[in-house]
């Protein structure tokens, strides 16, 4: 068997575009990626259609590890979370083309079940006003979804160091959560880089009266050893690893033990065949993972079938529930998440497929999303004069 084609659908999801990816081959079966990146949709769709020339029209998809190695070393110059992207797209396809030519669901080609349900938490709920009192109240009504876990940033578009007001704001916020939802529901706390380590170690203490599972990203991570930092002085347990990329990129973390527990995106560490060796390695230091899924249904039914083979796993990340309807439509056979859980299906591969009608009527839309602009929790992101779409 032979790939024959690399495709690539674009759609927006309201604040920024989800890149879709599908490998055909000659055996008439096709396999889907997903490559979505924030901010950086055209270089991303750029890169995989260069690949395609370079790399994979030819190739067998049941060679994952050689063509892992061809796509990553063979440009010589790295390419980061863009190459990254674009190559854990093509893996997380491949492994959908192996699963549906062998009869099997992916999690079988990765060791197996471990579990039968991955434990799940929402993200991507607390899209009010930043008040406490609306944030507790959304809350509630996750819950009541069946969610028993939620992570939230509460720290508006604070950098560095917050003034007075803003950090108590911050605390009642996570306060008013805590009294809303109970102490048997898990409340993570979500730092995306923000902050200096005597800052962060300053909101930690703050925040330990309410119990939080963990506490995400406290520093920038150009700069992991400051986590660890932080680490060394809190009672929270610090997590993090969303942007590293490849085993290489996850060194520093892993060997300094500079988080408790490990954040791989399987869009952007290497797809399925590196978040396996990632998992491994990490439980070699005793981590637990946490996998980071804040992308489209194609990553989450990604995340889902490797986790359900990971024996350190904690617990995953969704934001499907919380997205706009058309998007949980554009990929129907997405994983449900039913009382905090995944439950895949024993469909062949990734049990999925890509609706291209419902995708068409959302096409791609310039967009910028800032983390660090007032009301960025909103999901308002801007339109800046733009160049035309990617080709497909």
């Amino acid at each position: 068997m032979k790939i024959t084609d690399l495709k690539t659908t674009l759609m927006t999801d309201g604040w920024r575009n989800l890149i879709f990816v599908e490998l055909e081959t000659d055996a008439g079966l096709t396999g889907l990626g997903e490559a979505t990146l924030a901010n950086r949709t055209e270089a991303v769709v750029a890169y995989l259609h260069a690949a395609k020339e370079k790399y994979l029209l030819g190739a067998s998809p049941f060679d994952t590890e050689a063509l892992w190695q061809r796509m990553y070393s063979g440009d010589f110059i790295r390419g980061g979370m863009i190459a990254c992207a674009g190559l854990s797209a093509v893996d997380i396809a491949c492994h959908d083309i192996q699963g549906q030519a062998l009869g099997v669901p992916v999690y079988q080609l990765l060791g197996g079940t471990y579990r039968e349900a991955v434990p799940c938490y929402a993200n991507g709920w607390y899209t009010v006003e930043r008040d406490p009192e609306a944030i507790a109240e959304r809350a509630e009504a996750v819950v009541a979804q069946g969610y028993k876990a939620l992570k939230i940033d509460p720290f508006g578009a604070g950098a560095g160091e917050l003034t007075r007001p803003e950090r108590e704001r911050s605390v009642a916020i996570v306060e008013a959560i805590r009294e809303a939802v109970g102490p048997e529901v898990n409340i993570f706390v979500e730092a995306h880089g923000r902050f200096v380590p005597v800052e962060a170690i300053r909101l930690c203490r703050l925040l330990e009266p309410y119990e939080i599972g963990w506490f995400e990203e406290p520093c920038s991570w150009d700069d992991p050893l400051a986590w660890r930092e932080v680490k060394d002085k809190v009672g929270a347990p610090i997590a993090g690893g969303e942007h590293f990329c490849t085993r290489y990129g996850f060194r520093t973390v892993i060997e300094n033990r500079c988080v408790d527990i490990l954040q791989p995106d399987v869009l952007y560490c290497g797809g399925l065949t590196e978040m396996r060796k990632i998992a491994a390695w990490a439980d070699a230091y005793s981590l637990l993972v946490a996998p980071h899924n804040s992308q489209g249904p194609v990553c989450t039914a990604a995340t889902a079938h490797v986790a359900r083979g990971l024996p350190n796993l904690k617990i995953m990340e969704v934001f499907d529930d919380f997205m706009p309807p058309h998007v949980k439509q554009a990929v129907p056979g997405c994983p449900a998440v039913v009382e905090s859980a995944i439950m895949l299906t024993e469909g062949p591969g990734l049990g999925i497929a890509l609706d291209h009608e419902v995708a068409s009527r959302h096409p791609y839309t310039p967009i910028h999303f800032d983390l660090f602009a007032e009301g960025w929790e909103r999901r308002q992101p801007s339109h800046p004069p733009h160049p035309p779409a990617p080709s497909p």
